[in-house]
């Protein structure tokens, strides 16, 4: 019997894409997505072209990529195909590497990357990520594989299929509120399937075109009984595109995910309140566990851009010691990695934290002597140290914006971050690797977040249950 084939039939055989792009290889895969690698047959410029098999995670990652599409730091969505009952096809731009492969081959150069590197690469991931936020987008899985290279050095955003957009662009805050603000021409609507305006009436030759900015380019070539349509969405999210057992719930003791609109009306949000009680619940189970955020950790569905400030954290300080800083194997080892380094968590450091739905349900040994960021940093600056506290903040309202640290005193003294043309650009994508981090490599069929543990405690309480771990 012949082997499964790789292929995905369903965009190997749709020949609105085949007749324009020639494609290659399968070059990345999720629980929710293919990646493959293809040619315009127009101009021979090489793409990739992204399957998304999951509608809800199609629509936010068009959605989000649409409003970012001037951004330098977001990656390029050229076109896209996308008719009723098929999975929509993404045409991105082709980017050959990502920071975590920088991040492994830096940890072979003699003396690693250069503090003009340093601060280029950080400068940039600041950008993408602050071009999000002044648009109301929150990725909610920042991480050094989600932040892809192009050959001449530029630093892309990529994979927003779990993003959410918590604010109409361009709406106008009540008293005293500080919106983030739309800064591109664009302007994204944020109610039902109307959003989707960049798609034009079937023309009289039977295409179905997609509205590039300054063009118009035909997205397939179809007949007039194929017109390129959208299901209406659901009034609830199980925000699905949950990426292959990484964002396991079982350390907040439900199995269920948290209903939410996929695309909420117009909501104000103040960046200083750190509440956000005027938004509908949110997942918590979102992001990858490494750089994911305390709130997050503690089944928090009421959060908003600080969640992406604590994932930079995680990402800079993997940057200056070329290694995660929290590499956690299960969610609860994850908190007691986070507490062995930071402290202990406590209305004092963080005021409100004990009304997050999981606090009481977990208690940690106090922890006397936290080992601390120096010396998770300790060939660092102090500088440096301060930069990635002002992130790894407990408390949300504490994280600094990205605004903040692109003009943060450490960026902007000498030296200087090095022109992105001769930043050193590794070979191949990290997918291409061998020595990918355990997290990704672990065992999926797993019935349960504790198989890594010893012995633990588990005694009722006035809200539930408690686990000690030994």
């Amino acid at each position: 019997m012949d082997p499964p084939s790789t292929k995905s039939w369903s965009i190997h055989t749709r020949k609105e894409i085949t007749v324009k792009y020639e494609i290659f290889n399968r070059i990345g895969a999720g629980a929710y997505s293919d990646v493959y690698k293809a040619r315009r047959r127009s101009d021979s410029v090489t793409v990739a072209l992204k399957e998304i098999h999951d509608y809800q995670s199609a629509a936010r990652e068009i959605e989000a990529l649409q409003t970012l599409q001037h951004c330098p730091n977001v990656v390029v969505l050229h076109e896209y195909f996308w008719r009723e009952d098929e999975d929509a096809v993404l045409v991105l731009e082709y980017l050959h590497t990502d920071l975590d492969c920088l991040i492994k081959e830096a940890k072979k150069w003699e003396k690693g990357l250069s503090l003009g590197e340093i601060k280029r690469w950080m400068m940039q991931i600041l950008s993408g990520v602050d071009a999000c936020h002044r648009n109301s987008i929150v990725h909610r899985d920042l991480k050094p594989s989600n932040l892809l290279i192009s050959s001449d050095g530029i630093l892309k955003l990529a994979d927003f299929g779990q993003a959410r957009i918590l604010l109409a662009p361009g709406f106008v805050a009540n008293d005293n509120q500080q919106p983030y603000v739309q800064t591109t021409p664009y302007q994204a609507t944020v109610a039902g399937p109307s959003h989707f305006k960049h798609i034009s009436d079937v023309s009289s030759e039977g295409g179905v075109f997609i509205e590039d900015p300054g063009s118009m380019v035909q997205a397939a070539r179809l007949g007039e009984s194929d017109e390129l349509r959208f299901r209406p969405f659901d009034d609830t999210d199980k925000d699905s595109n949950i990426q292959d057992g990484d964002t396991s719930c079982l350390a907040t003791g439900t199995m269920s995910y948290v209903e939410e609109d996929l695309l909420p009306g117009t909501y104000s949000y103040d960046v200083d309140d750190g509440e956000h009680d005027c938004f509908p619940p949110l997942t918590s189970c979102v992001g990858t566990r490494w750089y994911r955020a305390p709130e997050l950790l503690y089944g928090s569905t009421r959060y908003g851009p600080e969640i992406d400030l604590w994932s930079l954290g995680c990402i800079f300080a993997e940057v200056l010691r070329l290694e995660p800083l929290f590499p956690g194997n299960a969610d609860i080892d994850q908190i007691g990695r986070i507490l062995s380094v930071l402290g202990n968590l406590s209305e004092e450091v963080w005021p409100g934290c004990a009304d997050l739905p999981d606090y009481k349900l977990m208690s940690f040994g106090k922890v006397d002597k936290p080992i601390g960021l120096e010396a998770c940093l300790s060939n660092r600056s102090t500088d440096e140290i301060l930069l990635v506290k002002k992130l790894l903040c407990y408390d949300p309202a504490g994280r600094a914006t990205a605004m903040e640290l692109l003009h943060d005193k450490y960026l902007n003294e000498d030296p200087l971050p090095v022109p992105s043309s001769e930043l050193r650009i590794p070979s191949k994508h990290s997918s291409e690797n061998d020595d990918s981090p355990d997290e990704f490599h672990r065992d999926l069929n797993s019935d349960s977040d504790f198989d890594d543990f010893g012995p633990t405690k588990v005694s009722t309480t006035d809200h539930g249950f408690s686990i000690q771990f030994s």
